[in-house]
């Protein structure tokens, strides 16, 4: 394309940042280099806010936590070959769970395969599950760039835009042929005699069970009623905790995290239905708490459909129109149900729905801090309007599951990789997606020592976090899952005690070490100032398995 100049002419770089931001593209994080400078500038001016992270993996996990939180397309913007490949944990992360989140990395200028920022980005970006998309040509650059917004924000994917430095630098004529800026969905058509076929099942069962799923956010009222109708219990999957809470008929959590009591009232179900969740290994306990019973699943991917578990009943739709078409034709063919809503089990929901209410097994161990105990505790402290953002490892049961939440926008669970060290900059992203709520970080000594950086991003953004280390002093996950090995065997993940205390002081967090119940009282003090920065809680707990690990309901770490 031929060079354009004149007054309306601007680089392909601002161009691109000028139509992101206008279609809508309000948050951006991000490490800035040479090739990204330019683009992130131009959608600041366009009026996005940009934060600066301390690493492009904790840009992206960032991002991932704010597009969770507010239901937004999230921006990255990242530096071309390295800054890209630092970042595709997170990213892989995002796409596993369908963030809608858009990433601006810049490439190599077309052909100069010597530079040494020189990789097949398309090919890297493919092979951790996100979706590759790249500017073109100078001509097509505005179109591509609207194209990947549209994917990102439509369909739910995590997409990785690549934007050649040569491309980049090019003028074109700004502002023409910009695409619209109102973007809908179209509805994806629902099949009646599935619906009848689901209202069928609901209407014969005696004890159903509706599972929601980060799919089902947008539909949790409608849900609801159909549940009412049915007589069904409700309950979320892990990624969508909190989606139900405040129904009195609905336990808290499904899967690992469940109290036994939850767990059992979801056995005994004869009928389960789940809107918007992959029903996977978590989810279901590796099949413990569904198999043997009639299952339905519905969700607005095909492809998602039986993809863990073979169900009796797949139903494509989208989840809040399928529940209310399904709530009419019961509604129409019978009555209300009592269902699974009697009386003697609404007493065993009430007693079994939240942690907290369950009996702990106190440890005593002088020096350390049993951490249920210590859950349990800040759970009652702190203010119940609250994000609650969950690491990896042998203590995510703790925050997980101790501590409750207000709503499914109050829970960030950044594990469907499986990889430790992304819940500091998750948090980081939810506290900026709701500076009205109190973030609580719940993370391991191991994961919160890979990412301490963002400690600096925390504190330099005044943000009023609260983080938890769960600190002891090892890879505790991997320590419990080989019981047999000699204590030299596994000295390879186990480290000396570590002051954390000290390492968030220095970042210019308040830090705070936790040896007994008795060392709570800066925690209250901090919890009633106006929290201007992060404090840090460095609790030394005992090493013992959690009883998430314990009772084997963790997921497959092998």
């Amino acid at each position: 394309m031929a060079t354009v100049s004149g007054p309306g002419a601007m680089s392909v770089a601002d161009a691109v940042g000028q139509v992101l931001a206008e279609l809508g593209m309000a948050q951006v994080f991000g490490v800035v280099g040479s090739g990204n400078f330019r683009v992130t500038n131009a959608l600041l001016r366009g009026g996005a806010r940009f934060t600066a992270a301390r690493h492009e993996m904790g840009a992206a996990a960032m991002a991932d936590a704010y597009a969770r939180v507010t239901g937004d397309v999230a921006g990255v913007s990242l530096h071309q070959g390295c800054g890209l490949t630092n970042a595709l944990t997170g990213i892989a992360e995002a796409a596993k769970c369908h963030t809608p989140v858009l990433v601006l990395a810049a490439d190599t200028a077309q052909g100069d395969v010597t530079s040494n920022f020189h990789i097949d980005q398309d090919a890297a970006v493919a092979a951790v599950g996100a979706t590759p998309m790249r500017l073109h040509s100078a001509r097509s650059a505005i179109a591509d760039a609207a194209r990947a917004y549209r994917a990102a924000q439509l369909e739910r994917k995590t997409v990785v835009l690549s934007m050649p430095l040569d491309i980049q630098a090019e003028l074109i004529a700004y502002p023409a042929a910009r695409p619209a800026t109102e973007l809908t969905a179209p509805p994806v058509a629902i099949d009646p005699a599935e619906v009848a076929s689901l209202a069928e099942l609901l209407a014969s069962a005696e004890r159903p069970v509706i599972i929601g799923g980060r799919g089902s956010r947008a539909a949790k009222h409608d849900i609801r009623a159909l549940a009412e109708a049915a007589g069904a219990l409700l309950i979320a999957s892990g990624g969508a905790r909190g989606v139900f809470e405040g129904d009195p008929w609905a336990l808290d959590v499904m899967g690992g995290f469940a109290t036994d009591g939850a767990a059992a009232l979801v056995r005994e179900a004869d009928l389960i239905v789940a809107f918007g969740a992959a029903l996977n290994t978590w989810t279901t306990r590796a099949g413990s708490l569904t198999d043997g019973t009639r299952l339905v699943q519905v969700d607005d991917r095909a492809e998602a459909i039986g993809l863990h578990r073979l169900v009796d009943l797949g139903l494509v739709g989208d989840a809040g129109a399928v529940a209310r078409a399904a709530r009419d034709a019961l509604l129409a063919s019978a009555p209300s149900r009592t269902g699974y809503r009697t009386p003697d089990v609404r007493e065993r929901v009430d007693a079994s729905r939240y942690w907290k209410d369950q009996p702990v097994e106190r440890i005593d161990e002088p020096g350390y801090v049993d951490p249920a105990e210590l859950t349990n505790a800040i759970d009652a402290l702190a203010p119940i309007e609250r994000t609650v953002v969950v690491d990896g490892g042998n203590v995510n049961c703790y925050p997980g599951a101790h501590l409750r939440v207000p709503d499914d926008a109050g829970f960030v669970l950044p594990l469907s990789f499986q990889a430790i060290g992304m819940g500091l900059a998750s948090a980081v992203g939810a506290a900026i997606a709701r500076p009205d709520r109190l973030t609580i970080l719940g993370v391991g000594d191991g994961s919160l020592l890979m990412a301490a950086a963002e400690l600096e991003t925390a504190a330099r953004l005044g943000l009023g976090m609260l983080i938890l280390v769960y600190n002891d002093g090892a890879y505790g996950a991997e320590v419990h899952l080989f019981p047999d090995s000699t204590a030299q065997e596994q000295e390879i993940v186990r480290f000396p005690d570590t002051d954390i205390t000290a390492i968030a002081r220095g970042y210019g967090c308040d830090g705070v070490t936790v040896r007994s119940m008795d060392d709570l009282g800066p925690v209250r003090a901090w919890l009633e100032s106006p929290r201007e920065r992060p404090l840090l809680v460095d609790a030394k707990i005992t090493g013992r398995p959690s009883w998430l690990m314990a009772a084997g309901h963790g997921p497959d770490h092998t």
